[in-house]
């Protein structure tokens, strides 16, 4: 009881300092830091920030995650990925919150693995995959909101010949615009609105499958894992890959970061509104369409809601279900971007000036609309990435999220080895730094596999 007014006198000496310019781990607060990472939001706040970073279209491919891993061990796989991954990211959160109160409040994932595991992890292992793998998100929500704008464009022209470049680059700049919201904290009224998009999105996807399952122009309800051994075997890692993916924030300290000090507690609430969500939509979606769909899903369920360019569903509901996808889409995008624009700003900004210096603004308008403009290009050129994005979520996603907390964990407190932490820690460390290897090299094996089909800026 004695220590609780010390720690909350100390997160507001930090809370301070940061205010100031001061520091984080013993050196003097970046731009990057001091602009994009704003600590004034509340709990509720956080909570909007979570739930976009987690709660995204790529959920609607669940369905084909269950093909290939069937009813029981799909559903096994589902739970697993959310109770370890609410629990992982509370682990960071608690390491997070004592070193704050220590005075040593961290900012970001690369802060963490600098101040708790040294230097050289900070710099050539956690800083770059987390890069990666945000930037990959970025290049993902460009692609698949061209794809959704498509969709929308031939359900109100059908044989339209427009193509599907067009409508990333379409995007991509609505996307520039977005990304001038100059702190991750600004886009809490944004990430509001994502929250119920989500959910939108979500209820209209499952009454899509309701309504498909239940008409004569739904497929036979099959619902066995085909394919020969070998297939199976990498299906099965493939799928646990895209439940990681779907899982995976990979923003957790940059999250943090956002909320006013005193910080403890207002990450576990947020992550609460957070799961509350994330366990409505992620079952309702993957049971329904694997119901309504069985082993014919394919790699988002929007497209089994189209055969041969007909809606198989009421057209205007397929219409809203896009327009509700294609929406959040651009507040997911721009969640993921901050990273970089916490790196633009750190680079290219003087942090003794303020925010909205013509000094500072100009760099950061050239530095993140070229930042965007590289990832709509990328998906212009590659609309493939899927498969891409399947590797980087294997190789990033299933450490940073799985793996590295409990590794920070096990390093910060010292737990005993004679407890149950300890050990429940080390072997969540264990086995799904394993489950990224293998996971890795079965993305690796659908990209080879894929190969002759890629073609650049390809109409799919």
């Amino acid at each position: 009881m004695g220590l609780e007014p010390v720690a909350a006198s100390r997160e507001d000496e930090e809370a301070k300092k940061m205010e100031a310019g001061g520091d984080t781990i013993g050196q003097k607060l970046d731009a990057g830091a001091l602009f994009v990472l704003q600590s004034k939001g509340s709990w509720l706040h956080c909570g909007y920030h979570l739930t976009t970073s987690i709660v995204a279209p790529p959920l609607l491919s669940l369905p084909f995650a269950f093909a290939a891993l069937g009813w029981t061990a799909g559903i096994i796989c589902l739970v697993i990925g959310a109770a370890v991954t609410f629990y992982s990211y509370n682990l960071i959160s608690r390491v997070l919150e004592h070193h704050a109160q220590q005075g040593r409040r961290q900012l970001r994932f690369r802060d963490m693995a600098t101040d708790i595991l040294g230097p050289g992890w900070g710099k050539y292992y956690i800083g770059p995959i987390q890069f990666l793998v945000c930037f990959g998100a970025v290049i993902a929500c460009t692609l698949l909101a061209g794809q959704s704008m498509k969709a929308i464009y031939l359900l109100a022209n059908p044989g339209g010949t427009i193509k599907l470049y067009v409508f990333v680059a379409i995007f991509g700049v609505f996307m520039m615009i977005l990304a001038q919201l100059p702190s991750f904290h600004s886009l809490r009224h944004v990430n509001l609105i994502s929250l119920l998009l989500c959910l939108a999105y979500s209820f209209c996807a499952v009454a899509g499958s309701v309504y498909l399952g239940n008409s004569d122009k739904a497929p036979p309800k099959d619902y066995s894992i085909t394919g020969d051994a070998q297939n199976r075997v990498f299906g099965v890692f493939n799928a646990i890959a895209i439940i990681a993916t779907t899982y995976g924030n990979g923003i957790i300290p940059e999250i943090q970061a956002t909320v006013a000090a005193p910080v403890t507690g207002k990450m576990f609430r947020g992550l609460c509104l957070c799961y509350a969500v994330v366990v409505t939509t992620f079952f309702s979606v993957a049971i329904s369409g694997y119901w309504a769909v069985g082993n014919q899903a394919q790699g988002t369920l929007l497209s089994n809601f189209m055969v041969d360019g007909a809606a198989v569903i009421p057209e205007w509901l397929l219409l809203i279900t896009q327009l509700f996808t294609l929406l959040q889409l651009s507040a997911v995008g721009v969640v993921y971007l901050q990273p970089t624009n916490e790196v633009l700003e750190g680079l290219f900004s003087d942090a003794k000036q303020g925010q909205y210096a013509a000094r500072n603004v100009a760099p950061r308008l050239a530095s993140r609309t070229a930042a965007v403009a590289l990832a709509t290009t990328v998906a212009a050129m590659v609309p493939f990435f899927g498969d891409m994005n399947s590797l980087i979520g294997a190789f990033g996603f299933l450490p940073l999220d799985f793996a590295v907390p409990a590794v920070f964990y096990n390093a910060t407190f010292k737990p005993s080895k004679k407890g149950v932490v300890f050990w429940l820690n080390t072997a969540i460390a264990v086995v799904f730094s394993a489950l990224a290897v293998i996971a890795s090299v079965a993305a690796v094996r659908q990209i080879a596999l894929d190969a002759k089909t890629y073609k650049l800026f390809a109409n799919v």
